[in-house]
């Protein structure tokens, strides 16, 4: 009893001077001191306080790094307003691989609703011919379909037959692919390659048996006018006829037309960061010879600007697709409209997404930080003072005998 007497004596004495004994300003301001701080004799520390203050600094650490990393990275704002760059060309980037098409038999075109096309395109379009097991032969090419088939012409002045399609454009034909162009001129087809003697020198009918199992992959860019299209990849050789779009099948239709193919890439415009095109790696199986396959694809114009400032014009699409066959025996009698191969017809949105990369505030990043601070220092000093009370009365109770 008189140790504790003195004690609070001593406790009485020291907190006499450290107030002061005259009333004054410091001593008035230390009233409002809301971290009141106790003597260090009556600070108990345990191991399980130790546990606890360990865990909390590791989550906090955790949940520190991680704001951290919130607030260095970028947010992204979007917002809808109308499109006003209707006059821009649109760039529509391909990358499109046929199992089993050689590239000899395939076309490119593209056409719009204003009128403009594009026939065979050769030009941007690379052909790169694959063997059966996908491996690449030879280098890419850029050219049109048949131009491989060419040969040099054994007298620079002769003049050979065009087989009866002799006109003002073709009045000698020279090579297997002038006289199959000929007939097309006069909307003639030439079924047998065979009786054509450019076409007997140049080999074609042993060399279209020979890459019959190759592969070809398509890739390239197209560019059109920013209005509502399709384009399309296609067996045969394409031209225009009486305002026509036709293709040149006669000599493919012995062949079978086996048009499964996979999307290794759909763009309609440049790429931008997070960006994800729905049809990138998609496959199509045909289930049927002379297929049609049709994606439907509604284009959103967007224009995405960077944290540096830079802005990218670019699109989104979302695309709905249909297959079906093509029997074209009834094609060719106008029975059934239609053509085998892969067609994308597009529409385009008269409105844009505007998307913008901006900083986060410093301020949201200090809110947050304190708010991690206070809140694990507070739940782990509630989940202490738990423990520590509830290990002290087991103690009591152990100790007064009514624990069994």
């Amino acid at each position: 009893l008189q140790y504790h007497t003195n004690l609070r004596v001593v406790v009485r004495v020291m907190a006499s001077v450290a107030s002061g004994s005259t009333p004054s300003f410091f001593g008035s301001l230390r009233r409002f001191d809301a971290y009141p701080k106790t003597m260090e004799d009556f600070r108990i520390k345990t191991c399980g306080g130790a546990t606890i203050t360990i865990i909390s600094a590791v989550i906090m650490v955790s949940l520190f790094v991680a704001e951290l990393n919130f607030f260095l990275g970028v947010s992204i704002k979007e917002k809808l307003l109308m499109d006003t760059t209707r006059s821009e060309l649109l760039d529509i980037y391909i990358d499109i691989t046929f199992q089993h098409l050689p590239c000899d038999y395939i076309s490119v075109d593209a056409m719009d609703v204003s009128g403009g096309q594009q026939v065979d395109v050769d030009h941007d379009i690379k052909k790169r011919r694959l063997k059966s097991d996908g491996s690449p032969i030879g280098e890419e090419k850029v050219e049109a379909l048949g131009e491989n088939n060419k040969t040099e012409a054994l007298d620079p002045n002769r003049c050979e037959s065009c087989y009866g399609s002799e006109s003002e454009q073709y009045k000698c034909c020279n090579t297997c692919e002038d006289v199959r162009n000929a007939y097309r001129a006069k909307g003639w087809g030439l079924e047998s390659l065979g009786a054509i003697e450019q076409c007997r020198r140049e080999g074609i009918a042993q060399k279209i048996s020979e890459i019959k199992d190759e592969q070809c992959n398509v890739q390239g860019s197209l560019q059109v006018s920013k209005v509502s299209g399709n384009f399309h990849i296609s067996p045969g050789k394409s031209f225009q006829q009486n305002h026509a779009h036709v293709h040149d099948l006669k000599f493919l239709h012995k062949f079978p037309l086996n048009l499964t193919h996979t999307v290794n890439r759909l763009a309609f415009g440049e790429f931008v960061p997070g960006q994800a095109n729905p049809l990138d790696n998609h496959t199509f199986v045909a289930t049927a010879l002379n297929a049609m396959r049709q994606y439907y694809v509604q284009i959103v114009p967007m224009r995405y600007e960077k944290i540096s400032g830079e802005v990218i014009l670019s699109n989104q699409y979302s695309v709905t697709y249909h297959a079906k066959h093509i029997d074209l025996a009834k094609a060719a009698r106008g029975e059934q409209a239609g053509l085998p191969g892969m067609f994308v017809t597009y529409e385009i949105s008269p409105l844009m997404v505007e998307v913008s990369e901006n900083r986060r505030s410093f301020t949201h990043f200090l809110t947050g930080v304190c708010a991690i601070i206070g809140g694990v220092f507070t739940v782990a000093g509630i989940i202490d003072s738990f423990v520590y009370n509830s290990y002290r009365a087991f103690q009591k109770k152990l100790e007064l005998g009514k624990v069994s």
